[in-house]
């Protein structure tokens, strides 16, 4: 499976090279509707993100949300002359903000089950909500980041992705050996994680970054590659391709949002 050159192609659909083009074609279409879906998402995130950060902070003290201490209410200053909005408060400090962090948990879970269930406008609209849910759990960032790691973290972030998914679409070795290895690594990432909530350990943290972007590279290259797979050795056509599009965008964004998260724990600048 892991030689994805012409010749299998032919293989499997034929050995004309009428048929060998027609199927390159079809796999390149495939493919680019992938990352047209996965490049949507990103930018909802992203929107949803500085939306939520510009809604959430404010300049002005009057404003500001407050909270009592020492028995007077004093304005929710997160930086100097930077104080964060009632809606802001809501969302990252009170305990609503444990709806924010889930959210996306359980949002993700029922596209998992569910995507190939519906429909693909159906599909379509549960995939750019969970993006914006994305976005409003990522909208802290702004506020613990400089704007300028930020963005020079993406760029870090987009230049690996398109690497390591270029040469998942490419190679002739077959990567599906580690797609276990790498799901169990993930399951260990999200179990450590969860541990250190509780204990706030700073070295487990940075342990849990590193093999998190190791799992999450790994992940990237297999996940395209078996995205290419599914294309060749499936047979598939109208509405259970547009779901698997969709499905493998889905996974290939989750890849890339999570690179992003545990670099920028690398390698974030933080406010002072």
């Amino acid at each position: 499976m892991s030689d994805f050159n012409r010749n299998v192609t032919s293989a499997q659909y034929g050995t004309t090279a009428g048929q060998a083009v027609a199927v390159d074609a079809g796999l390149r279409a495939y493919m680019l509707s992938i990352y047209n879906y996965m490049v949507i998402g990103l930018a909802i995130t992203g929107l949803a993100a500085l939306g939520i950060y510009m809604l959430s902070i404010t300049g002005d003290m009057a404003a500001a949300a407050k909270m009592v201490r020492n028995g007077a209410e004093v304005p929710v200053r997160i930086a100097a002359n930077t104080y964060l909005t009632p809606l802001g408060y809501t969302l990252f400090v009170s305990p609503v903000k444990w709806a924010v962090i889930l959210a996306p948990l359980v949002m993700v879970f029922a596209l998992s089950y569910g995507m190939n269930r519906v429909r693909p406008a159906t599909a379509h609209v549960m995939f750019w909500i969970f993006a914006a849910l994305i976005g409003l759990s990522l909208g802290s960032i702004f506020m613990v980041y400089t704007h300028t790691s930020i963005t020079r973290v993406f760029f870090i972030t987009a230049a690996s992705f398109g690497a390591l998914s270029v040469w998942g679409y490419t190679t002739q070795r077959d990567l599906s050996g580690m797609g276990s290895f790498l799901i169990m690594g993930l399951f260990g990432i999200i179990l450590a994680s969860l541990v250190n909530l509780f204990m706030q350990s700073s070295m487990m943290q940075f342990i849990i970054s590193v093999v998190g972007v190791l799992v999450f590279s790994g992940l990237t290259a297999y996940d395209t590659q078996r995205l290419k797979s599914e294309y060749l050795y499936g047979a598939m056509d109208g509405e259970t391709m547009e779901r698997s599009a969709i499905s493998g965008a889905l996974s290939l964004y989750l890849n890339f949002i999570n690179l992003f998260t545990l670099l920028m724990q690398l390698l974030g600048t933080r406010e002072e």
